[in-house]
C-alpha cells in the first residue's frame, strides 16, 4: 500500500492530471494492515472517487477518455481476472475497458514467490497489452529512506505514462557508480 499512496500523492502534484480513484474492499483491508492511513485520507488524494460496486461509473465506458490506468498494488486475484478479461468489479471492467481501447495499463503486483498461475497470468495480461511492473525497487540511487525505494517505483509509472515529473533519480543522472 505505501507504493499507492505515494503514487496518488504525487500524481496529485501534477499540473493538469485528474485522478480517480478504486479501492477494491481487499485493497481497504490491506490498507489497515500497512499504513497509517485511513480510506477517507487516502481518497482525499484522488480527484474522484468511484464505488468498486459502481459498473456505471465514467471510467467503465471506452468513450471515457484517460490516458491509461494503474493497478497498484495489483493482487494475483486481480492480476488473474484482468488477464481473462472478467469483469466483476469497477476495477476490473475499468483494466478490461483500458485495455480494450489499447490504453496504457499498468499492474504492480508485489506478491512473492510467484507461482506458476501468477506467472501465467503475468504473459497473458502482457499478451493483451498490459505493462507488468513489479514492486521491486532498484538501488543504484543508493536509497536512503523507505520513500526513496517509493519513489524509485513512482518514477517509472510516471515514465511509463510520459508525466514529466521527477520524483527519483535517473540511471547516470547524479548517482556516483563505483564500479571494480
Amino acid at each position: 500500500m505505501p507504493y499507492a499512496l505515494d503514487l496518488l500523492r504525487t500524481l496529485r502534484r501534477v499540473p493538469g492530471l485528474e485522478v480517480h480513484l478504486v479501492m477494491t474492499q481487499g485493497a481497504k483491508r490491506v490498507l489497515v494492515e500497512e499504513a497509517s492511513e485511513t480510506v477517507e485520507s487516502v481518497e482525499a488524494l484522488a480527484h474522484r472517487v468511484h464505488r468498486s460496486s459502481d459498473l456505471g461509473a465514467p471510467i467503465a465506458s471506452g468513450s471515457f477518455r484517460t490516458m491509461g490506468m494503474v493497478v497498484v498494488p495489483c493482487s494475483a486475484t486481480t492480476l488473474a481476472k484482468v488477464a481473462h478479461g472478467l469483469a466483476d468489479n469497477l476495477l476490473t471492467r475499468a483494466a478490461y475497458v483500458t485495455l480494450k481501447e489499447r490504453r496504457r495499463l499498468v499492474l504492480v503486483p508485489r506478491e512473492a514467490p510467484l507461482p506458476l498461475p501468477s506467472l501465467e497470468a503475468m504473459l497473458k495480461a502482457a499478451q493483451a497489452g498490459a505493462t507488468i511492473l513489479p514492486a521491486a525497487p532498484g538501488f543504484y540511487h543508493k536509497p536512503r529512506t523507505i520513500d526513496d525505494l517509493l519513489a524509485f517505483l513512482t518514477q517509472r509509472i510516471l515514465d511509463l505514462f510520459g508525466l514529466d515529473y521527477e520524483r527519483a533519480p535517473r540511471w547516470g543522472e547524479g548517482v556516483e557508480l563505483e564500479l571494480d
